[in-house]
């Protein structure tokens, strides 16, 4: 009975002390663990990385287009439409002008040596040929003199400087649309800014406080109409003062080859004298 009873009183203490949380084991589970989550942090963070680098790619490449065209389309859609069409049509006119202006380019230089060798010859209808045959203000002013060529240097003279002023037109038509759609173009940027404003107090109004979301909404339309038809005028601007250059210099080649053929007609008159 007594060795019964001690066994009985031994027996809690040993299930009192297996049942002691063995701290060892829980200490590298959560090492364990730490460790784990460690990695899958680092996984995670690899994972965003090449998110991030990849969304950087994709904004890089298609950054300027789709920013382009979330602000237009946030943009009031009447005005913005308008400036579109400002720009659209600018650009019509300023290729349409750079085309003319580049195939009115020749080497004025070889054709009035070439002229030259032929009146020398005697050759005035030959010459005539050529200048018809050659595309170009300069070529067209010369056949204009050699058309008159029997008629007083005054006479010659006189219709060279008329029919260069035509030319000078012929190059600068369309010119003005060009000019016109530099001007509308900041004009509907500015009429969108006030009416942005306006609008963005129309609804502080209807909501009876400054909300500064309320603000903000009818300031980005009219501060979007005004940047678009600041850049619109700008790239006009930019074809428009091309354009100008091609004419000057075009201008200058006529004025030289008028000089220069008056020199080749005087020439060629003078033993008839």
């Amino acid at each position: 009975m007594a060795l019964l009873a001690a066994n009985i009183t031994l027996a809690p203490a040993q299930e009192e002390k297996s049942s002691i949380p063995d701290f060892e084991e829980i200490a590298a589970q959560y090492e364990d663990n730490a460790a784990v989550d460690s990695l899958v942090a680092d996984d995670i963070a690899q994972a965003e990385a090449i998110e991030a680098a990849e969304a950087a790619e994709e904004g890089e490449s298609e950054g300027v287009y789709k920013s382009l065209k979330r602000k237009f389309i946030e943009g009031n859609a009447g005005f913005m439409s308008l400036v579109a069409l400002a720009l659209i049509l600018g650009l019509a006119f300023c290729i349409e002008r750079i085309i003319y202006l580049t195939l009115s380019e020749i080497n004025s230089r070889r054709l009035l040596a070439d002229i030259d060798e032929k009146v020398e010859a005697g050759d005035v209808e030959g010459a005539k040929d050529l200048c018809r045959e050659t595309r170009g203000p300069v070529a067209s002013i010369c056949y204009q003199g050699l058309m008159r060529i029997g008629e007083s240097i005054e006479n010659i003279e006189r219709s060279i400087q008329s029919y260069g002023q035509v030319q000078v037109a012929n190059l600068e038509k369309g010119c003005s649309w060009i000019t016109l759609f530099i001007a509308i173009a900041p004009s509907l940027g500015f009429l969108g800014t006030v009416i942005g404003m306006v609008m963005a107090f129309d609804q502080i109004q209807q909501a009876g406080d400054i909300n500064p979301t309320i603000v903000a909404d009818g300031m980005k339309v009219a501060l979007i109409t005004t940047i678009f038809g600041i850049i619109v005028a700008l790239i006009l601007q930019l074809f428009y003062n091309f354009i100008l250059t091609k004419i000057e210099m075009l201008t200058a080649q006529m004025e030289d080859a008028s000089v220069t053929l008056m020199d080749i007609i005087v020439k060629h008159k003078a033993p008839q004298q």
